[in-house]
């Protein structure tokens, strides 16, 4: 393995599936995931948890807290404080109900999966330890899908707190994965009096780590990651606080990056636009082999 790029085995054969048209895309499931950041001396640090290595997809490859939205989180009693859903809308490039459900994604799921939320009394302020007891049965319930987030924040008299992310950028799984989703990426600060910890039953390691080191793991071959991951922690590297971070952040592009397949010299080149690392050439005839990497835009 030339670097860690996850690749799954079943690709090639799906490719060419979809290439000779028996293979027909699924819609992709709306999704969000959150770069937690925290500063240290060394510089800004992201939280990352591995999956386990018995996930059916991506296991062991790490990844940030994230998941699909739930429908409930279009509920349109959500509290909320920080930008409007208009806003929201116009930045994500959905409806407001649309946009309302990915942002209640990314804060519902950073909690479900890293004890984190970003809500609070009112739009000032942010909750402090939330490690206690019933904490945690609040958290299980939302996991377990017995709570909406809407019912969650009616319950503890708390707001979300949308101003404390940044839209950061957008992946949708290429067409021919069999588990498609079209996902927001979001960074956010680790709020005062909290701390992170593995909540998630997907995951057997979190850590945090400097973005330099983990693109370097993955340069190594040490650290396996798919392409959004380690994408997004190069876009980190420029910035020596998380707060940097963060004020970038509205002037990002969120156009969405989706990975395409063609016909090039008897190989199907299989490419992402604007990240030429993760150009791939698969076989169009013969056993589904692993790809080889090639270099430039394809």
């Amino acid at each position: 393995m030339a670097n860690g790029q996850w690749y799954p085995p079943e690709w090639p054969d799906r490719i060419r599936a979809l290439a000779d048209g028996t293979l027909t895309p699924v819609t992709p499931r709306r999704a969000a995931t959150v770069l937690l950041l925290g500063d240290t001396a060394a510089g800004p640090v992201v939280h990352m948890l591995r999956r386990r290595a018995s996930m059916a997809f991506a296991g062991g490859a790490y990844a940030y807290p994230g998941g699909g939205v739930d429908p409930r989180d279009d509920d349109l009693h959500v509290r909320w404080a920080g930008p409007t859903r208009a806003w929201w809308a116009d930045r994500l490039g959905v409806d407001e109900s649309g946009a309302q459900a990915i942002v209640c994604a990314a804060v519902r799921e950073t909690y479900e999966e890293a004890g984190v939320l970003l809500a609070g009394p009112d739009a000032g302020s942010v909750v402090g330890d939330t490690t206690g007891d019933d904490w945690e049965a609040d958290r299980a319930a939302l996991v377990a899908r017995e709570l909406s987030f809407a019912e969650f924040l009616d319950r503890r008299g708390l707001v979300l707190r949308s101003d404390l992310l940044g839209a950061w950028t957008r992946w949708i799984t290429p067409e021919f994965e069999a588990r498609r989703y079209d996902t927001w990426f979001f960074v956010a600060a680790l709020p005062e009096g909290q701390r992170t910890r593995n909540a998630s039953t997907e995951a057997d390691r979190t850590v945090w780590i400097r973005p330099e080191e983990a693109a370097a793991g993955y340069d190594k071959g040490e650290l396996l990651m798919m392409p959004p991951t380690i994408a997004t922690l190069r876009q980190l590297l420029p910035y020596g606080t998380a707060a940097e971070a963060l004020a970038a952040a509205p002037e990002r592009d969120m156009t969405p990056v989706l990975a395409r397949a063609r016909l090039v010299d008897g190989e199907i080149v299989l490419s992402w636009p604007g990240h030429d690392e993760f150009t791939k050439h698969v076989p169009t005839t013969g056993a589904a082999t692993a790809p080889r990497t090639g270099g430039g835009a394809a």
